[in-house]
């Protein structure tokens, strides 16, 4: 399955590379090109995440420099400075990420209110801070490598680590309907607009 899905976002993201070489103007084929970055980014080590990470970003910015108002491009705009959020493990530079994604998800949910995945996603990101401090505190990763916990510390152990893989799902979801949205939403041939029938 994982395989099949880094196949499938290698797939878009040279498509979409391929496409702007044709025209580099054509906002949903940004889009896609950012949210493919984005997802390819879950299977890279940590300094290569960021990297492409980074890259979502720049393409994503590009663009909203054509089109500032292009709601799906906002919110995966969000998504991609969370997942740079989490990539760090300075919380004050996490912040920084945060508040960004916080106000791309506001202006996503601004263009299109009626979005529940917009709104979702900026209470979410409003508790993104705690969750960042959880993963990255001292000694969490040994926590959620024990196998075999004492009978003392189990329940406290095995609450944390259940907490934690809710964490990372909910955001492993946010970050995987950036894909979903681009790939339903934005490869749909748009027909052209017709004419209303006449009156009678």
């Amino acid at each position: 399955m994982d395989f099949d899905q880094l196949l499938l976002f290698e797939h878009a993201r040279k498509t979409a590379e391929d496409n702007y070489a044709g025209n580099p103007q054509d906002v949903d084929n940004l889009t896609r090109w950012g949210s493919a970055l984005l997802e390819l980014s879950q299977f890279q080590s940590n300094s290569d995440a960021m990297k492409m990470v980074e890259d979502s970003i720049s393409k994503l910015e590009e663009a909203l420099t054509i089109d500032p108002k292009k709601h799906d491009a906002l919110w995966c705009l969000g998504n991609a400075h969370t997942s740079r959020a989490f990539l760090t493990s300075d919380l004050e530079m996490a912040k920084v990420y945060f508040d960004r994604a916080s106000e791309y998800f506001q202006q996503a949910f601004d263009e299109d209110p009626g979005n529940e995945l917009y709104r979702k996603s900026l209470e979410v990101t409003a508790k993104a801070c705690e969750m960042h401090k959880e993963i990255h505190e001292p000694g969490f990763a040994q926590q959620a490598a024990e196998t075999g916990p004492s009978i003392s510390s189990g329940t406290k152990t095995q609450k944390k680590r259940q907490s934690s893989d809710l964490k990372y799902d909910i955001f492993g979801w946010i970050i995987l309907a950036v894909g979903i949205v681009a790939w339903v939403g934005l490869g749909k041939p748009h027909p052209p607009p017709t004419s209303p029938p006449p009156l009678q």
